[in-house]
């Protein structure tokens, strides 16, 4: 029943891509008759050439006005009729094309008949390639052109009484017996080549709906997980404020330790699905290439000098001070080297190093190559090629002693490509190894206020008296803003849901707006969208802050009007300068860094 059902499908196709491809041939095949009817006339000069081709025309505009409505539309049912119409078409063309091969055999003499075999020879492989999608129109086509190749030297012997020209028709028949191969073999390779892209077809829909279910679990377990970790570590934070001695201290620093390798890794782990996703997107921005390095050699150091490291970090006078490409995604390659370099090196040295090659003909142009080089333990030569894999490290042991997913080489890398430029390492066993960050970027002049701004710090009276609307559905989050915040004099109102934000905004006007994304009875999104529309807070600075971190989160914000938009677990530091900027009338663009 099956078959039964799939057998018009398939005819049905086979006729579209014939009336497809005769449509396109239609020119050619009008140029080729008015060649063939020249050669005619020259071989044989009187007006039936001319009549010939006259009514090669008339069939050929047949032709396509019978294929038309199968062209058009190649997936609408055909009826029995359109089917023999097209069959009866393709041989009534095929008849008056190839006609002209019987006036040439009979009156052209031994150069017209020689001409005659070779134009419907030509024919035959013509109409058997490009018409074998269908077999009822390979037949309607291949049986006249046939008739003509064969027929005309079988007629010939008998009339002439030239017994040898029979041996051109035995030579035909070879000829057509070779052709049908090579269309069997041709019809094979195709449905063969058909059900192998369908096949890929296949394939892609189902790896698009696995990758779909991938990024939709991420986003669920990035949300769960940094929901519970917002609790640790800004528990953390609150904790270490408190008056401890040195052995609970060492406590939460452990503990924020570990907070943040958890936090490194849930990012990690986003970054390299949407990389395998195809959906990483830059940011691009004037960028401070020096005060990057600085942030990072400030944060490094003392990790650095705990291990006995000394970290260094040297500029080329030409480095340009300011260039265009991504920040942040500048600033997670520099921070996954350098984390590398100061993991693996024991007592001894860590340099970095930044240089410039200006473009030729463009001094605003050229190649930012940064080098991280460490006295560490060094990779084997045997395994250079292999650490840029995901999830390799240089030897099964070194998870074991140095901790690590071995994502962060694989992703830098990726994100090198993605930029335009490169990663490459050299390193020898026992020695250490240096590894160079490669970026073709753009000179571009320093922002106003860029220096003011990456040097401001919020300072313990920035917040006082600051009315802030938060929303969270979580008590302990809303409890632990309360507790970040309280502290520097701000007026909270906390609310469980977008809609108590939106009745809480449509009472009182507020200095900033916290909002979580995903809340019971109405979400962030909708309740930014209500306070946005009408109300006493239409213009109030809104921020988000919400454990859904992926890049459709950030543009869904973004859409909504938000001026910032920050992850969880929280950052303290970050909060209050977000909120200071906010309620000062100054937009920062926070996000959650690679050092985070």
């Amino acid at each position: 029943m099956n078959m039964g059902m799939q057998e018009p499908v398939l005819t049905r196709n086979g006729y579209a891509r014939v009336a497809e491809v005769r449509f396109k041939e239609l020119r050619t095949r009008i140029a080729l008759a008015i060649f063939i009817g020249v050669m005619a006339a020259f071989l044989a000069p009187t007006f039936w050439p001319l009549a010939w081709f006259g009514a090669v025309l008339i069939t050929q505009w047949l032709d396509w006005l019978v294929f038309r409505p199968v062209r058009r539309d190649p997936d609408a049912p055909m009826s029995l009729r359109r089917r023999v119409l097209c069959c009866a078409v393709s041989s009534l063309s095929v008849i008056v094309y190839s006609s002209i091969t019987a006036y040439m055999w009979v009156e052209g003499g031994e150069a017209g008949r020689l001409f005659a075999i070779v134009q419907v020879a030509g024919g035959l492989l013509h109409v058997s390639l490009h018409m074998h999608h269908n077999k009822a129109l390979l037949l309607s086509a291949v049986i006249p052109h046939g008739l003509y190749f064969l027929g005309l030297p079988v007629l010939g012997a008998i009339v002439d009484r030239r017994p040898l020209e029979l041996l051109v028709a035995l030579g035909g028949t070879l000829y057509m017996a070779h052709l049908v191969i090579a269309v069997r073999q041709s019809s094979m390779t195709t449905r063969v080549l058909q059900e192998a892209h369908h096949l890929a077809a296949d394939e892609r829909r189902n790896a698009e709906v696995a990758s779909a279910a991938k990024s939709d679990f991420l986003a669920v377990i990035s949300h769960e997980i940094r929901t519970p970790m917002n609790a640790v570590i800004s528990a953390a934070n609150l904790l270490r404020r408190t008056r401890l001695d040195g052995e609970q201290r060492e406590h939460v620093a452990m503990l924020l330790d570990a907070g943040d390798v958890l936090v490194g890794l849930l990012n990690d782990v986003l970054d390299f699905s949407k990389i395998e996703a195809g959906k990483m997107q830059l940011d691009l921005s004037a960028t401070d290439v020096r005060g990057r390095l600085i942030s990072l050699q400030r944060l490094w150091e003392p990790k650095a000098a705990a291990n006995g490291v000394r970290l260094s970090v040297q500029v080329a006078e030409d480095a340009p001070e300011c260039v265009m490409t991504d920040p942040l995604r500048l600033q997670q390659i520099l921070f996954n080297l350098m984390s590398n370099a100061v993991k693996f090196t024991q007592d001894g040295d860590v340099a970095v190093s930044v240089s410039w090659a200006a473009a030729q003909g463009d001094a605003s142009a050229g190649a930012l190559s940064v080098s991280v080089t460490d006295d560490g333990v060094g990779i084997p030569a045997d395994r250079l090629s292999e650490i840029f894999n995901s999830f390799e490290q240089a030897d099964a042991g070194t998870t074991r002693r140095y901790g690590g997913t071995g994502l962060g080489l694989a992703i830098s890398r990726r994100l090198a490509h993605i930029m335009g430029g490169d990663l490459t390492v050299v390193s020898v066993l026992g020695q250490g190894s240096t590894f160079t960050l490669t970026l073709p970027v753009e000179i571009v002049a320093r922002p106003e206020q860029a220096t003011d701004k990456a040097r401001r710090v919020a300072d313990a009276n920035a917040l006082a008296g600051m009315s802030i609307l938060a929303a969270d559905d979580h008590a302990v989050n809303r409890r632990i803003l309360s507790l970040l915040l309280e502290p520097h004099g701000c007026r909270l109102t906390l609310v469980e849901n977008g809609e108590e934000a939106v009745a809480a905004a449509a009472e009182q006007p507020f200095d900033a707006i916290l909002m979580d994304m995903q809340m019971p009875v109405m979400d962030g999104l909708e309740a930014s969208r209500r306070i946005r529309a009408e109300g006493l807070n239409t213009a109030t600075p809104l921020i988000a802050l919400t454990a859904n971190a992926m890049d459709v989160h950030r543009a869904a914000w973004e859409a909504v009007g938000a001026e910032a938009f920050l992850t969880k677990p929280i950052d303290p530091v970050l909060l209050a300068r977000t909120l200071a900027d906010a309620c000062s009338g100054e937009t920062l663009e926070a996000s959650e860094s690679a050092a985070a």
